[in-house]
C-alpha cells in the first residue's frame, strides 16, 4: 500500500471543505464547530470537529484509516463538490505530519490533533483559536 496518497487525501479530507465553502455553509460548519457559542473556534473544537470526521471516515470502525477509506471519502467529496485541493504550500510535508509517530498509519488521536499550518497561521493573535475575523482573512488567502 503506497501511504503517501493516503496521507495527501487525509489532509485534503482535513483542512478544506469548510473553509473553502461558501458562506453559508460555512456558517454552518462554524456553528457546528463551535461547542461552547464563544462566536470562536478553539483549537480543542477543531480537534474534536476533526475526531468526528474521522469516526465518520474509519469504515471498519479498527481506529486507523487505510487507503481504501480514504478513497472513498476523496470521491464521496469530488461527488458533492465539496473538495477544494489547491489549498496550501508544501501539501505533501504537512500531510506526512499527520503520522506523528511516523508508524505509517493514521490513527485517530493523530488525525484529530493535528492542526494544519494553514489554520496555525490564521491565528494571527496566537491564543489557539480561530476569531470571525481571523476566519474571513483566511477565507480571503
Amino acid at each position: 500500500m503506497n501511504m503517501k496518497p493516503l496521507a495527501c487525501a487525509m489532509f485534503f479530507l482535513a483542512t478544506g471543505s469548510a473553509w473553502s465553502a461558501d458562506g453559508q455553509k460555512a456558517r454552518q460548519a462554524f456553528r457546528q464547530m463551535d461547542q461552547n457559542g464563544d462566536r470562536t473556534l478553539q483549537f480543542s473544537e477543531l480537534q474534536a470537529a476533526r475526531a468526528t470526521l474521522f469516526d465518520r471516515l474509519d469504515a471498519n470502525r479498527n481506529g486507523v484509516l487505510d487507503e481504501g477509506e480514504a478513497q472513498a471519502a476523496l470521491k464521496r467529496a469530488r461527488e458533492g463538490g465539496r473538495l477544494q485541493i489547491a489549498t496550501a504550500d508544501g501539501l505533501e510535508t504537512q500531510a506526512d505530519r499527520v503520522d506523528a509517530n511516523g508508524d505509517g498509519r493514521t490513527a485517530r488521536t493523530e488525525f484529530a490533533q493535528f492542526i494544519p499550518d494553514r489554520l496555525r497561521q490564521a491565528d494571527s493573535n496566537g491564543d489557539r483559536s480561530l476569531s470571525l475575523s481571523e476566519l474571513r482573512a483566511l477565507r480571503r488567502r
